[in-house]
C-alpha cells in the first residue's frame, strides 16, 4: 500500500493509522470490548493505551484505518503471531468495523490491504482467531484465501462463559 489511497467508488480510502484516530479507534474498539466476545480484552482501552498500541504497531507491523468522507469507520491490524522469535515470519490480523457500516464491504477492503501489507512488509503466514465460530468474519477470511486449521476448544473466557475460537490461515 502507497499512501492514502481510494479503494472504492464510494469514496472509502484506506490508510496507515497515526496516534491522531486513537479516539476513533476507541469509539470502535471499545463497544465491542464491553458488549461483545468478538474480542478477548475485558477492559476498554484509553486514548493512551490505543496510542501506544498503534506505536507498537508502526515500522514492521502495520494498523490501517478505512475512512469514509472524513471519518475513520473501521480499523486492522497485523500483530505477531506468538513472542518467540521462531514465530517472526508469522502475523495474525484484527478487523473492526463501525456497526453502522456493517455489511457494506468495509472489512472485505481492510483485510485485502492487511493481506497486502504483510506480504509486502515479507510475512510468510498471516493467521487470524475468530472467538465463537462467527459465520461472517470465517465467510470474509474464506472469501481472501484463508482456510479454517483448527478449533481451539474452550480457550478463552468472558461474560462468565467458555468461548471456542477458530484458527484460520493463509500463506504469502
Amino acid at each position: 500500500m502507497s499512501g492514502s489511497q481510494t479503494k472504492e467508488p464510494n469514496g472509502l480510502k484506506i490508510r496507515l493509522a497515526t496516534e491522531n484516530d486513537a479516539a476513533a479507534l476507541c469509539r470502535i474498539y471499545n463497544p465491542e470490548v464491553s458488549e461483545t466476545a468478538v474480542t478477548l480484552d475485558l477492559v476498554p482501552r484509553s486514548i493512551d493505551e490505543q496510542k501506544a498500541w498503534i506505536r507498537d504497531r508502526s515500522g514492521g507491523l502495520a494498523v490501517l484505518v478505512a475512512e469514509l468522507d472524513g471519518e475513520v469507520i473501521g480499523f486492522g491490524s497485523l500483530s505477531f503471531y506468538r513472542d518467540r522469535p521462531g514465530y517472526r515470519t508469522s502475523v495474525e490480523n484484527s478487523i473492526y468495523v463501525d456497526r453502522g457500516h456493517h455489511g457494506r464491504g468495509v472489512g472485505y477492503e481492510l483485510l485485502g490491504e492487511l493481506i497486502e501489507a504483510a506480504a509486502t512488509r515479507g510475512f510468510h503466514a498471516l493467521f487470524a482467531r475468530i472467538v465463537g465460530m462467527q459465520e461472517p468474519s470465517i465467510a470474509l477470511h474464506r472469501r481472501h484465501g484463508f482456510e479454517l486449521v483448527g478449533i481451539e476448544r474452550q480457550v478463552a473466557r468472558k461474560f462468565g462463559r467458555w468461548h471456542d475460537v477458530a484458527l484460520m490461515q493463509r500463506m504469502l
